[in-house]
């Protein structure tokens, strides 16, 4: 349902784009921004991980100079059973973390130093998870493809205002102009940010999936948006268009849960994990009381994800929370400019 949304949403935002080259210049106008269009997103569709990356000052990292969170993306990537992404980190105290690339083979992802600094072992685990979801999902194109539409039109507004339209094509006139310089740009804006909301609790679900814990994903959200709330963001808030691909949106002033927010409210994702974990912990206790003892005691040896025994059995209510523990030393293994 999510893959039929997100079509019929990028359908939309095909048409809005030609519509407002209709506005301004007629039928040519329509013609010459569908061109455009199609050259933007060639572009994107090659380059824009490396935009991503660059004007966030996104450094790769590996093994030797990151172990600890290369490890826990290694393992994560094996759970889910997608290839190895490249692992980039942001020196920047805002706790934060986004996913960008084509597709899973040429995927890649990104946290803060704030992140591994503030975030407990397990909380990083499940921030990774969400951002390989949207890997998984395919979210990152996606994404990428609705925001230079979303830039592109604008970019024809502005041409609308400057150049006033051709009084010989545009069936119109001031009227048109005025849509192409208001309107259009609006609803594209609109457009994109509903692509981005959708995308979230998906990404979300698949996410604990993947790590194994609902509420370590929870934990992390609420640490992230406290802390997007009081650190500044100052490369997100010179290109604003990028607030979608963070998990949390890195810019102020975005709290509603609307179609003028780039991502949910965080209370509202929290309260759907939480109901998710409650699921999974009475989903295993029906489970159990069907099965013999020696049974029982096999399936509570396995692991649900890389971090961690399955919640017990006997204690449906109680699902495993973070550890207080903190997080971003590695005291027995290799030392590195991030550990």
């Amino acid at each position: 349902m999510n893959t039929i949304r997100t079509a019929m949403l990028l359908a939309a935002m095909t048409a809005l784009f030609m519509g407002v080259g209709f506005l301004i210049g007629g039928t040519g106008g329509m013609m010459i921004a569908l061109l455009v269009a199609a050259g933007t997103n060639l572009f994107s569709y090659w380059n824009a991980d490396k935009m991503v990356l660059s004007m966030n000052r996104a450094v790769e990292v590996d093994e030797k100079n990151a172990p600890e969170y290369y490890a826990i993306v290694q393992a994560l990537a094996k759970q889910a059973g997608l290839p190895m992404p490249k692992t980039y980190l942001i020196d920047n105290p805002q706790p934060n973390a986004f996913a960008t690339g084509r597709n899973p083979q040429n995927a890649a992802v990104a946290a803060s130093t704030g992140l591994l600094q503030r975030l407990t072992h397990e909380e990083v685990a499940a921030v990774m998870a969400h951002e390989l979801a949207h890997v998984q999902h395919r979210d990152t194109l996606t994404m990428t493809i609705v925001a230079t539409f979303a830039g592109a039109i604008s970019m024809l507004g502005n041409f609308a205002f400057f150049l006033g339209g051709n009084r010989d094509n545009n069936p119109f006139g001031f009227v048109g102009v005025l849509a192409a310089m208001i309107v259009a740009p609006f609803a594209a804006m609109i457009v994109q940010m509903a692509v981005s909301r959708t995308r979230e609790y998906e990404a979300d679900r698949r996410g604990a999936e993947i790590c194994g814990h609902p509420l370590w994903l929870a934990s992390a959200l609420d640490k992230i948006a406290r802390g997007a709330e009081r650190i500044p963001n100052p490369d997100a808030e010179r290109n604003p268009a990028m607030a979608h691909l963070f998990i949390i949106n890195p810019l102020h002033g975005e709290r509603m849960d609307n179609l003028f927010s780039t991502h949910p409210s965080t209370d509202n994702r929290i309260a759907a994990l939480q109901e998710m974990a409650g699921q999974m912990a009475g989903g295993g206790t029906q489970a159990a009381s069907r099965q013999a003892p020696a049974s029982r005691q096999a399936e509570q040896q396995q692991s649900s994800g890389p971090w961690g025994q399955a919640p017990q059995a006997e204690q449906p209510a109680e699902p495993e929370r973070p550890k207080a523990n903190p997080w971003g030393r590695n005291p027995t293994g290799p030392k590195g400019r991030w550990s």
